[in-house]
């Protein structure tokens, strides 16, 4: 992820350089690992038409290299156990896992390979690359806010992240639906995705 192309302004202003790398941001440089007990990867879909469903992985694992002489060579990769779908109801989570949506028991994973990172200004950063989902992979682009980085209390050196995308279903084969007698469908074809991402840096 493009952090590191954040400028310090009164570096740049002392120096005369411009683009000049933060020290504090460019000692964050390094592999990461995602910490699944304090990230959440949720969506939220349309439904009848009238409310919202939010909804959220509970398993899942993923890494991030953030490169801060070179940010174009930083990278993340994700992967969601589909199983692991909640969103509140059972029967719904078990309508999600079925041959109408997921296809859990033939595809049990989704994965988010990087393909891109820029960044945006400010704190406001962009990753593209490819989602795979039923076994279809396509094109991906998330917006992200760099949260910052802290040391906690167990000595674990921590960066945090927030992202959004949005997604047509149908573009990855997600067709199932049901017409409303009112008109409109059951379940939006636009989904919205949110990722509140802690990442410990490697020893």
């Amino acid at each position: 992820m493009g952090i590191f192309n954040r400028k310090n302004d009164e570096t740049a202003t002392a120096t005369g350089t411009a683009g000049a790398v933060s020290p504090d941001l460019a000692a964050l440089t390094g592999e990461y690992t995602i910490d699944p007990a304090h990230t959440t990867i949720g969506f939220v879909a349309r439904h009848a038409m009238v409310t919202n469903v939010k909804g959220s992985f509970h398993d899942f694992t993923g890494t991030l290299h953030l490169d801060g002489a070179d940010p174009s060579k930083s990278a993340a990769t994700v992967d969601v156990v589909m199983d692991s779908i909640d969103t509140g109801n059972a029967d719904r989570d078990g309508h999600l896992k079925s041959a109408d949506f997921f296809k859990t028991d033939e595809f049990p994973a989704m994965t988010f390979r990087s393909t891109k990172a820029e960044a945006l200004g400010g704190d406001d950063y962009r990753i593209s690359g490819d989602l795979t989902i039923l076994g279809t992979t396509r094109p991906l682009t998330i917006d992200l806010e760099f949260n910052g980085a802290a040391k906690d209390p167990f000595g674990n050196e921590r960066v945090g992240f927030e992202g959004r995308a949005e997604i047509l279903r149908s573009d990855w084969g997600l067709t199932w639906n049901a017409a409303l007698e009112t008109g409109g469908f059951l379940v939006s074809d636009k989904i919205k995705l949110t990722f509140d991402i802690s990442a410990i840096k490697q020893a």
